[in-house]
């Protein structure tokens, strides 16, 4: 049995255009108590790895503090921490994500094509891929993960789940039953889908932590 934390779709110093300067401001200090709050849960949930799957961050404009406190946070949960770039924070060799002096334990995927990190004291592989630009092109239909005595298969992936001409990684159910993963771990919807089956493989949305509008939940 694995225990994990998984969320995605942060938005983190999004601009709140639509209101005044100083409440902007109040929203995105709101928004970075998200970091704490997932800290908090992962030592009160003992979640053994955190996935992360994409959207952290709204854009390549971010405050330092953000990145300095997203830092600390992945430093303080102390367990492996796993980031899949989505559309919004997609990675670059110029990026963001290679800029970063992430903490010893954050993994990010860095790759188009889906590779694998593997957990073996947890008997645990991980699997993932990034978006490289604002768009990206089906991925998890050429996932099919080599099975392996005694562990277990995750996967960390932002894309657009029953919309087939999506221009952001559009996933089908079949893509998802055809994996070979035990769960996969998604970003991208922002609303919370709750678990969910296609074929021996369990996924799930988990939406986005705090709405930025009346719009979202």
């Amino acid at each position: 049995m694995i225990r994990l934390l998984h969320a995605a779709d942060l938005h983190l110093d999004s601009p709140f255009d639509a209101l005044g300067e100083e409440k902007a401001a109040l929203r995105r200090r709101e928004q970075r108590e998200l970091l704490r709050s997932l800290a908090r849960i992962r030592a009160e949930e003992g979640a053994q790895l955190v996935l992360l799957s994409g959207d952290l961050f709204d854009s390549d404009s971010a405050w330092t503090e953000t990145e300095e406190l997203l830092c600390l946070t992945i430093s303080e949960m102390a367990v492996p921490v796993f980031i899949a770039p989505g559309n919004h924070d997609y990675y670059s060799n110029s990026g963001r994500w290679a800029k970063l002096r992430l903490p010893a334990n954050a993994h990010v995927f860095t790759s188009e094509d889906f590779d694998a990190v593997v957990l073996e004291d947890i008997g645990v592989r991980v699997w993932g891929a990034a978006f490289t630009d604002r768009y990206c092109a089906s991925k998890l239909d050429t996932l099919r993960i080599p099975r392996q005595d005694g562990f277990t298969e995750l996967v960390c992936v932002h894309g657009d789940m029953n919309n087939p001409g999506s221009r952001y990684n559009p996933i089908s159910e079949a893509d998802i039953a055809a994996s070979g993963a035990d769960y996969i771990a998604l970003g991208h919807v922002h609303a919370c889908s709750g678990l969910k089956k296609a074929g021996r493989t369990y996924y799930a949305y988990p939406g986005c932590p705090e709405g930025r509008g009346f719009d979202e939940c």
